[in-house]
């Protein structure tokens, strides 16, 4: 068993290695420097996680792999506009004419309708996954298996289909996507 101040001291021997595959990530000194400062912490946090006689380095560069896509994940969501005008009336305008017409208008009433007639159990999952949260973000928040989650939304899908039949193919892929 290797003591904490050895691991300690291979971990560190990696710095400069490290230093230079987040300058590889971030193109940016001080954002790698940030990178490496986290990728060491979390591996010294958790150290028992390591598995012994195993590459070391490849763990490290992993650590900070998905730290680094984590914090990007987040920057990216904080960046996100949120719409909070009644009928998302920012998001619902098309790119190409500068307003809504009245029949997309019409349309995104009525999706909202029939969204809103789903039952709870698979409307809430519904709701959460279309906001964009994550399978495991809206497993968590409601306290369900993940499996739960992924099921229930895949039925809302379906169940929306049938109700919006009458939509062309180009609104059914909305909602499958």
């Amino acid at each position: 068993m290797i003591s904490t101040f050895e691991f300690n001291q291979e971990v560190l021997g990696f710095r400069r290695a490290l230093k230079y595959f987040a300058l590889k990530l971030t193109m940016n000194d001080d954002d790698a420097n940030d990178l490496l400062q986290d990728t060491i912490i979390k591996a010294l946090m958790y150290k028992d996680k390591f598995v012994e006689k195993t590459n070391l380095k490849a763990w490290l560069y992993t650590i900070m792999k998905n730290t680094f896509i984590n914090n990007y994940r987040r920057a990216v969501k904080t960046n996100t506009i949120i719409d909070s005008t009644k009928d998302l009336y920012f998001i619902n305008i098309p790119q190409s004419s500068g307003f809504a017409s009245p029949e997309s208008s019409f349309n995104t009433k009525e999706i909202t309708e029939v969204v809103s007639t789903l039952e709870q159990e698979y409307r809430i999952p519904f709701e959460m996954h279309f906001q964009g949260f994550k399978y495991k973000e809206i497993a968590d928040e409601l306290n369900l298996p993940i499996g739960t989650v992924k099921s229930r939304i895949f039925i809302a899908r379906k169940k929306l289909m049938e109700k919006l039949k009458d939509y062309s193919k180009e609104e059914e892929l909305i909602l499958e996507d």
